[in-house]
């Protein structure tokens, strides 16, 4: 079971995850892309780091060094034996295509004149605490799966060695780290065989050649586009590698533009791009009708006589990073047993749905069927107040018939429909509110001492997927934490959120068959309205406390009929 501070952890590591990411696709020189990756690993958690590149040659120099001004004098610069580093990546302990190589080991690779440093760690207090002398390498490859160099990182800043969430992020470092150092070269020989054509007249063939082998065998899709005139946008060439990456034949391409090809929910990303130059995300049209996640950096090409030309655009595919930030954020805001919105979501949905101002604060005779509930064409009636197409002190806009259309400011509480207590019977006049369940099972407890945690975790999820079925389209299922769920719903009325909880208890009662045996849970259900004003923690401690109540009382009437 996770604790409940490790999504927010997870969430941090995320975000200085992406934001190393980030810093890695800024256009910048080879010399500033191997700095920048050294210094991404000190950004991720490791207080010494070294970028170990392929010469070509074969051997690997230390060309770049983070986080220690003293590890840097030692090894930048310093040349380490090809056969020497294949040695290191045979050995140790393979966590996916990373390697931990233990302290216990690594002294049989203290004369193999490969350049290393290692840092004074304090002495372990605790299993999986880091020791002097471990290491830990990222080799990292081609598209080709040649060898780019190797990674390696040292002294964890939190003094333990990595967990799977850590050795993930850094695989994931490692592969954008591969793609970086792969563009930084890309650029430069682009960039040279550009000045070469501006500036190099006499060789004008030599540099076309140049360019047509770096576009055509680029490793990424790279196209030229028309500037200006009828045929603005229209590609004119194309590589194999754009080709392959939309399953596309050069000759339709060169019919369509980027524009043609964009999702429709892109058209303004790319708009922008092109006008204001630089580099987007956004995605493009395969021939199947499917999309792919692409990141577009564009050039422009001038002639020194007639101005710019052309739009040299290259086309890198990220759709598998894309992916891995999905299930990377996913994971941060989902319970990893039963996939369910865990506790940190489930209070950033209940905050989005409230504010910090009373709804009692309005002026005007408030009544229920008005205070802020739907009204008319989904608008919220506020009674008395200023005069159709006028604007109140709070920035409040009213409509002809003096129904509040929106929250016409700028300020926190702007398109906001406060929540409140829903009064009248469980009638379709009672008014509506956002319902709170909280569900704790009864008997848990018990399946758990008796058949162990594996039975115990098979009933959660269950129990999520019931929970999850009984719900409407559009409530929210969270699991708090252990044996406790919450059920965000809504627009229900009392009865409503009285129906909804004989609903979900009647889901939860039926046998659930764990292992060839039938086990039973029952359910104690609170039900608390969730009310602008209230924090969301007072939110779920009011339908906690109610849940309790309920507990109890079911509890006193088994004892009254047990004695009975």
């Amino acid at each position: 079971m996770e604790t409940e501070a490790e999504p927010y952890v997870r969430l941090a590591s995320l975000r200085r995850l992406h934001q190393v990411l980030a810093d890695l696709n800024q256009t910048r020189s080879l010399a500033d892309t191997l700095q920048s990756v050294a210094d991404g690993l000190v950004a991720l958690g490791y207080e010494v780091s070294a970028v170990n590149l392929v010469r070509p040659d074969g051997d690997l120099v230390v060309a770049a060094v983070g986080g220690d001004p003293t590890a840097e004098a030692i090894m930048a610069g310093r040349v380490g034996p090809r056969g020497a580093w294949e040695r290191r990546l045979h050995m140790g302990v393979e966590w996916g295509e990373l390697r931990y190589i233990p302290h216990s080991e690594g002294w049989v690779l203290d004369d193999d004149e490969v350049p290393q440093t290692h840092p004074v760690v304090p002495p372990p207090s605790a299993p999986g605490d880091w020791v002097t002398g471990d290491r830990l390498f990222a080799p990292i490859y081609d598209a080709g799966r040649e060898l780019l160099g190797v990674l390696s990182v040292d002294k964890p800043a939190n003094g333990r060695v990595p967990t799977p969430w850590g050795r993930e992020a850094l695989q994931m470092y490692a592969s954008q780290a591969a793609i970086a150092i792969t563009n930084a070269r890309l650029r430069a020989n682009m960039q040279r065989a550009l000045v070469r054509l501006e500036r190099e007249q006499q060789a004008l063939r030599a540099s076309e050649e140049s360019f047509r082998q770096a576009f055509e065998y680029a490793p990424s899709g790279m196209a030229v586009a028309e500037m200006g005139g009828d045929d603005h946008g229209r590609l004119i060439r194309t590589n194999d590698a754009l080709c392959r990456l939309l399953g596309r034949q050069p000759s339709s391409l060169r019919r369509l533009s980027f524009s043609d090809l964009v999702h429709p929910e892109d058209v303004g990303t790319l708009l922008r791009t092109f006008a204001e130059g630089g580099k987007a995300e956004l995605r493009l049209a395969r021939r199947d009708n499917t999309y792919v996640w692409v990141n577009l950096r564009n050039s422009v090409v001038a002639d020194a006589a007639d101005g710019p030309r052309y739009l040299l655009t290259h086309v890198e595919d990220i759709e598998e990073r894309k992916r891995h930030e999905a299930q990377l954020a996913h994971r941060a805001s989902h319970d990893s047993l039963t996939g369910l919105p865990n506790a940190a979501e489930l209070r950033a949905r209940l905050t989005a749905r409230l504010c910090d101002r009373p709804p009692e604060l309005y002026t005007g005779d408030v009544s229920h069927s008005a205070a802020g509930l739907p009204g008319p064409r989904g608008r919220a009636i506020v009674g008395a107040g200023p005069a159709p197409g006028e604007v109140d002190s709070n920035g409040h806009g009213f409509g002809t018939d003096g129904a509040e259309e929106h929250w016409a400011g700028t300020g926190p509480y702007e398109h906001h429909v406060h929540a409140m207590v829903p009064e009248g019977g469980g009638g379709e006049s009672a008014g509506k509110g956002l319902a709170v369940l909280f569900c704790d099972l009864d008997g848990f407890k018990s399946i758990n001492d008796r058949f162990g945690h594996n039975t115990g975790d098979a009933v959660l999820i269950a129990v999520a997927q019931r929970l999850t079925h009984a719900v409407r389209d559009g409530d929210t299922v969270a699991r708090l934490g252990g044996d406790e769920f919450v059920v965000l719903a809504d627009g229900l009325t009392p009865g409503g959120a009285e129906d909804l909880a004989v609903r979900l208890r009647n889901a939860i009662i039926p046998p659930i068959r764990v292992d060839g045996r039938a086990v039973r849970v029952g359910a104690s259900i609170g039900t608390g309205w969730a009310m602008c004003g209230m924090s969301t923690e007072e939110i779920l401690s009011s339908a906690d406390q109610l849940m309790y109540r309920e507990k109890r009382a079911r509890s006193q009437g088994r004892s009254h009929r047990r004695a009975g």
